[in-house]
């Protein structure tokens, strides 16, 4: 096929001047589009609970829901009471390879009342790389978009106005007309019972109050990105890996390469984290039947657990990145309490040591003092590198977390002690780029050491590696403590 000349709906929305770049000049590409991804989330969430409060009669139809690339309806209630489809290129969103009684209960939850259906797309239709929502009901209309400006830049906007709904409607149906024109009569008849007309100015009040109370926290933020394709994957690794290798300073200022890195990075994060959170919310939604059988609520509480580790490891890397490449290398840094934080962290860290067959030994002092730092990037940070010691490490071995007062600091070690075997386990890390590491052996993706220093830095610590042997590595954080505790 020739190049599409159809518009998206960007540009559509453009022409109708609903999309002003009030907010954020000063933003990086980075910063622009987590800002757009939690604005996306928090209008999902307001237009859920909206949805929910529309008091539809039980048998009714209460409008029509159209989205891309995947379903933005999950409660059952609603599945029966809209008429929802979504526009993908890619049909293994709506058809996951579970086992045969998972798959039986997710078809009960899509399929009931004939509810969400898939439209699929060209890969090549430029509608595939947005973001979209479009609800049209009895008593408003509202189209939803995240997409890229000109410029590239990551974009969230709404609108109510009826003539940009009807705008966008007719870019969808052309779609439908050219992929499933048997579908288009039927869309057409659905589509003409609710009639845009301007909803109620109290709605619209709701609506942003909602959005506003349903979002994220910025560093929490999970993701739902664009679509990236393995061709644009493929050529980002490619990049990187031919490029020569050289080591980071650990103070040195980040070279214009590492652009490409944050690139790939955005890539990789992209492409994984956006069907690990589709397969999350297919998961917890499965987990609130009551007829579900322990040993499935068994496995798809694992099959959670894993998807929300990769999410936060992916969500790490990226931040850790992105603080590296951002021209201010500072924090809002708090004193926060530690035994805490370690009560909450240490059952984690046993998960991870017993997976691997490993022990974890922990050795605190009786009193714990509170420290200056980033609760949330330390609690992550050392997670990290508890990970990097398990993934290197025989069956056998043992990892020692040690925390200990040192003057004005806290010292925190994380150590490795191989077990006692002949078996020689020397597992190969290449670098990836000027800021990552990878394991072929485990698939294992991390900072590398000198980025993770900077991201200690920038935390207010210090961190320092000794390396014993080829495997056992010590790493000490040290913590400035609390002004106020040093005086008592």
């Amino acid at each position: 096929m020739g190049e599409w000349t159809l518009p998206t709906l960007f540009q559509v929305l453009s022409q109708e001047d609903q999309i002003p770049e009030t907010a954020g000049l000063d933003l990086s590409a980075a910063q622009r589009r987590v800002r757009a991804e939690r604005q996306w989330t928090g209008a999902i969430a307001a237009l859920t609970e909206i949805l929910q409060k529309l008091g539809i009669l039980p048998g009714c139809v209460g409008g029509v829901v159209l989205s891309g690339p995947t379903p933005v309806l999950s409660q059952p209630e609603l599945l029966k009471q809209f008429k929802a489809w979504a526009f993908t290129t890619d049909q293994s969103v709506m058809s996951l390879q579970l086992p045969s009684q998972l798959s039986s209960a997710l078809d009960s939850i899509w399929q009931s009342a004939n509810a969400n259906q898939t439209l699929p797309l060209f890969p090549q239709d430029p509608l595939a790389s947005e973001q979209f929502c479009v609800v049209v009901t009895e008593k408003f209309g509202l189209v939803l978009l995240l997409s890229e400006d000109e410029q590239g830049n990551a974009r969230f906007t709404y609108s109510f106005v009826p003539e940009a709904i009807d705008r966008v409607w007719q870019l969808l149906r052309l779609r439908v007309v050219m992929m499933r024109p048997q579908l288009s009569e039927q869309l057409d008849e659905l589509i003409d019972q609710f009639p845009t007309s301007p909803p109620d100015y109290r709605l619209v009040t709701q609506f942003n109050q909602l959005l506003l109370d349903n979002l994220p926290a910025s560093t929490d933020a999970p993701v739902v990105a664009q679509p990236l394709s393995t061709k644009d994957l493929a050529a980002a690794v490619n990049q990187v890996l031919q490029r020569e290798e050289s080591p980071l300073p650990c103070e040195a200022a980040m070279p214009e390469e590492s652009s490409l890195d944050v690139d790939l990075l955005q890539a990789i994060a992209h492409e994984i984290r956006t069907p690990l959170t589709t397969i999350r919310m297919l998961t917890r939604l499965l987990m609130k039947r009551k007829d579900m059988a322990a040993d499935a609520l068994k496995r798809l509480k694992a099959i959670d657990h894993e998807c929300s580790e990769q999410i936060d490891r992916f969500g790490f890397i990226f931040r850790a990145v992105e603080l590296e490449t951002s021209a201010s290398k500072g924090m809002a840094l708090t004193a926060i309490c530690l035994e805490q934080m370690f009560k909450q962290s240490i059952p984690r860290w046993q998960q991870q040591a017993n997976q691997r067959g490993l022990h974890l030994d922990i050795v605190l002092p009786p009193q714990m003092p509170a420290v200056v730092t980033d609760s949330a990037l330390l609690d992550q940070a050392l997670s990290s590198l508890i990970d990097r010691a398990a993934r290197s490490l025989p069956s056998g071995s043992t990892i020692q977390v040690e925390a200990a007062i040192a003057g004005h600091q806290l010292k925190l070690q994380v150590q490795s002690n191989l077990a006692d075997t002949t078996q020689t386990h020397k597992p190969l890390i290449k670098s990836l780029g000027q800021m990552l590491m990878f394991q072929p052996e485990t698939g294992n993706l991390s900072l590398n050491l000198a980025v993770t220093k900077n991201l200690f830095q920038a935390m207010g610590g210090k961190m320092t590696v000794r390396q014993r042997s080829e495997q056992d590595e010590v790493f000490t954080i040290f913590l400035p403590i609390e002004a106020s505790k040093l005086r008592q």
